[in-house]
């Protein structure tokens, strides 16, 4: 059994499919309780029934599009006289095409979801999470974090650059009272992540070996910020390539970044 599981309860955003389902699963048989929130009720519910011989599980759906989402989330838990001992912000999306493309209002809910209310829900959190030796926090980022931004989704980037960030800031504030936070930074992840913003012809021109699975993305995000990593980042060859990236001219990064993703994302 996981030693988080006699002290409460992971909170997973976006656990209604993908890496979300995922961690779910792998929490469930480690047996940690499960708080699962995402906009589908009904997939939660399917999941939850799935879990439910195993673990405890809470629905409470909700859309963290909506400014007002975090608050409320936070008020059922403390309703429901549950405590979050492990946070997994793992809600987001892509936006494809170029920026001008979109309605501002787009862009507006994006960063709602991927920046605005992941920071409240944290923060709201924190009291739960500090009130133990060992809460956990993964922030699911992404490799995209850690190289320049591509041609086709402009804020994606700089919104996972932003989460890497912030969970270093936490590492070192909160490490003297045991919190350990992760940034989980994928490559390329089979999901429905490409389905749901239209790029899915497009990523599947890439090689086999840029894909990952959700387990093992998950599995090693759960044992990475067990160990108090603060960066990790799933696949040996994306590890091998962050190595390599880190030494080439930014001037470079650039250029390649340009002509690798005008191959494979939406054109607008």
């Amino acid at each position: 059994m996981h030693a988080l599981s006699s002290r409460g309860y992971a909170l997973i955003t976006g656990a209604s499919s993908g890496i979300g389902a995922e961690f779910a699963r792998q929490y469930a048989a480690l047996g940690v309780p499960l708080i699962l929130t995402a906009r589908r009720a009904q997939r939660l519910e399917t999941l939850a029934a799935e879990l439910a011989s195993q673990v405890d599980v809470q629905v409470i759906a909700d859309d963290l599009e909506d400014p007002t989402a975090a608050a409320r989330i936070t008020a059922e838990i403390q309703r429901r006289g549950l405590k979050v001992r492990v946070l997994v912000n793992n809600a987001g999306y892509g936006v494809p095409g170029r920026y001008r493309t979109r309605e501002w209002s787009v862009h507006a809910r994006f960063i709602q979801l991927m920046v605005t209310s992941l920071s409240e829900l944290t923060w709201r959190l924190l009291p739960d999470l500090l009130d133990s030796d060992s809460g956990h926090i993964i922030n699911v980022a992404s490799f995209a974090a850690l190289v320049p931004g591509a041609d086709g989704q402009t804020l994606y980037a700089p919104a996972k650059a932003w989460l890497l960030a912030m969970s270093e800031s936490l590492s070192l504030e909160y490490a003297d009272r045991g919190l350990h936070v992760c940034a989980l930074c994928p490559g390329f992840t089979w999901s429905e992540f490409h389905d749901v913003t239209g790029t899915r012809e497009q990523m599947s021109k890439l090689p086999k070996w840029a894909w990952l699975t959700a387990e093992d993305v998950v599995r090693e995000g759960i044992e990475g910020v067990a160990r108090g990593q603060v960066l990790v980042i799933p696949g040996w060859r994306y590890r091998l390539l962050y190595r390599v990236v880190r030494h080439l001219p930014a001037s470079w990064l650039l250029r390649l970044m340009g002509r690798s993703s005008r191959k494979v994302r939406a054109q607008a």
